[in-house]
């Protein structure tokens, strides 16, 4: 007697699919999202951030600068990670997004590749990017916070998508603060996020006017305090020539997360324009002054502040892919 076809095919779907995470369409985010299918991820991605940690000191403050920058433009859905083709010109390729640090990208890369690995085909980018920064800011000291899981990866990525909204350096603090507040975050979660300045380090051409052409009869900054005026002067003489020179956010503790960022603000050394608008400003200086005298509230402000980042404009569902490659879509976008 012939094999009826559909009582074959009724054998083998539920062999076809007991392979495939059902749980993982489901669009409500969560910690444990990966608790079945890939549960060593976290364990995963830690060695690879704590390895590239050591090898490369910025690589923790690079993380996370393109965890904010990714974030800020559609949602955290791994969209900066796209590299252009002659089809489209990627995010990443916007004027801001050109110094994201390659130590940021080669961290995920390695961090997806090693997922691959064990679980593949199961992880999205933007969810690697999420954990990596968590692990990342708690590697140099900073705050755990839960990282909720499930976002999948974006289908779109354009370059004419960043302008003009990321905040920039020479903007006012009340510009800044209306960005923000387009993405739902208050005056005090501001503050709390830019405590992301007390790592890594700014190139001099984004600061160097207030040192050598803040004005026609003022050629350096007064907000600056003098000695730390004279000290990036001399380390930045030659920037023109030199564009890649740089100097640290947080001149005291540049690797290590805590408050000295505030404290710093306080003595005039904010490094950038907006730093120091940050405590010149009635709304804010409140929050920089809270947070310079009480390294507590700043680490539990931040940790909330960065987690309600983390959950901007996600992707589940069908509205997104798990990519193959971070860097590219799983199909050819025209």
């Amino acid at each position: 007697m012939a094999f009826p076809s559909f009582l074959f095919l009724l054998i083998l779907l539920p062999l076809f699919f007991s392979n495939i995470p059902f749980s993982l369409s489901q669009s409500q985010l969560s910690p444990d999202y990966y608790r079945q299918f890939c549960p060593n991820l976290d364990n995963i991605i830690r060695d690879v951030v704590t390895t590239k940690q050591i090898s490369n000191p910025t690589t923790a403050a690079g993380t996370l600068r393109l965890f904010f920058h990714d974030c800020m433009i559609g949602g955290c859905d791994a969209s900066v990670l796209i590299s252009s083709n002659s089809f489209n010109k990627a995010e990443r390729d916007a004027d801001i997004n050109l110094s994201l640090p390659g130590d940021a990208f080669d961290v995920i890369v390695r961090a997806k590749t090693a997922v691959e690995l064990s679980c593949p085909g199961i992880v999205s980018c933007a969810d690697i990017l999420a954990l990596a920064t968590r692990n990342a800011i708690t590697m140099v000291g900073g705050p755990f916070y839960t990282v909720n899981l499930g976002r999948k990866d974006s289908l779109v990525s354009t370059q004419s998508s960043v302008e003009g909204h990321m905040p920039l350096a020479n903007m006012t603090m009340d510009e800044i603060i209306k960005k923000f507040e387009s993405k739902n975050f208050t005056v005090q979660e501001l503050v709390a996020l830019t405590g992301a300045h007390t790592l890594g380090f700014a190139h001099c051409k984004e600061f160097a006017y207030r040192l050598f052409r803040y004005s026609k009869t003022v050629p350096t900054d007064p907000a600056y305090n003098p000695k730390y005026a004279e000290a990036l002067k001399k380390l930045c003489h030659n920037y023109e020539k030199n564009p890649a020179m740089s100097a640290f956010n947080d001149v005291m503790t540049p690797s290590k997360f805590d408050n000295l960022y505030y404290q710093n603000l306080e003595k005039g050394m904010g490094l950038l324009e907006s730093d120091n608008a940050l405590f010149q400003n009635p709304k804010t200086r409140p929050f920089v002054q809270l947070y310079a005298k009480n390294q507590t509230a700043f680490f539990n402000d931040f940790a909330r502040a960065i987690e309600k980042l983390s959950l901007n404009g996600v992707k589940t569902g069908n509205q997104g892919e798990v990519r193959r490659k971070c860097d590219a879509f799983n199909s050819i976008h025209i």
